[in-house]
């Protein structure tokens, strides 16, 4: 497995002393899909400097182009994901995180069929981009405290088998995870659709060793599972190479089955 952290390039040099292999950083900070090309170059152009890599981003819709609900705009959503793609690609982005958690919550009142439809036509729309860009696109489950929709393995794994397209598959996020006593069975289950992982403890969503929490059963089931892919701690970081090591080594610990 490699191993990374969710956070922007002025986080690089801390993480690559630690021994990580790459950063995460968000669509918005690093692909700018509503800002012009010189900015998105700009970008482009930092992270090259670092020579870290970034292959995978994440917070891929904003909070206020909705997914769901009465305000979908496709043509609006169509757009945002055809220039997150294509500089995706430009950047040598492999993989974008689809959380976004206020963007795809169901608003109340509103048919949950009918969101499960839209969903699922945004899904649709959006594979076919991600995937003329060589793009694959993973889908997060949240906890029920941040989302109402996708908030399990299996539920998104379900969305995944209905889209069936290969660049549109599957996150499992620790932190979710054990918020919720979600299933280990699960991610055996579906261990077909994984391509990417966050990581943070519970409850107060450090980096693993900061406080105790059981994330040696997930990792082992990721074991279980033949995942050999990434895996990003996705909280609040210690700020000391020393800690951040102290990190890795102890999820490299669990990597037995």
């Amino acid at each position: 497995m490699q191993f990374g952290i969710c956070g922007g390039p002025e986080l690089a040099g801390l993480v690559e002393k630690a021994g990580y292999d790459y950063f995460e950083w968000s669509v918005g900070g690093y692909l700018k899909p509503r800002e012009d090309e010189t900015c998105f170059n700009q970008a482009l152009e930092d992270v090259r400097k670092i020579g870290l890599p970034c292959p995978v981003v994440n917070v891929f819709i904003p909070a206020d182009l909705k997914v769901t609900g009465p305000s979908v705009n496709r043509e609006a959503l169509e757009s945002y994901g055809a220039t997150a793609c294509r500089r995706a690609h430009k950047a040598g982005v492999q993989v974008i995180v689809l959380g976004s958690g206020a963007a795809r919550r169901i608003p109340d009142g509103f048919d949950r069929a009918q969101a499960w439809e839209q969903l699922l036509a945004f899904s649709r729309m959006l594979a076919p981009v991600a995937y003329a860009q060589g793009v694959t696109v993973a889908v997060e489950p949240l906890n029920r405290a941040e989302c109402n929709v996708l908030n399990t393995v299996d539920e998104c794994a379900r969305l995944v088998r209905q889209v069936n397209h290969p660049a549109f598959r599957l996150l499992v996020d620790g932190y979710h995870f054990l918020r919720d006593g979600d299933s280990l069975d699960d991610i055996l289950a579906n261990r077909d659709l994984l391509v990417h992982v966050h990581v943070a403890t519970i409850p107060n969503r450090l980096a693993p060793g900061m406080e105790p929490c059981a994330l040696e059963p997930f990792f082992q089931t990721l074991v279980r599972s033949g995942y050999d892919g990434r895996v990003s701690i996705e909280g609040t970081l210690p700020t000391s190479a020393s800690d951040l090591a102290n990190s890795l080594a102890l999820m490299k610990s669990w990597l037995v089955d």
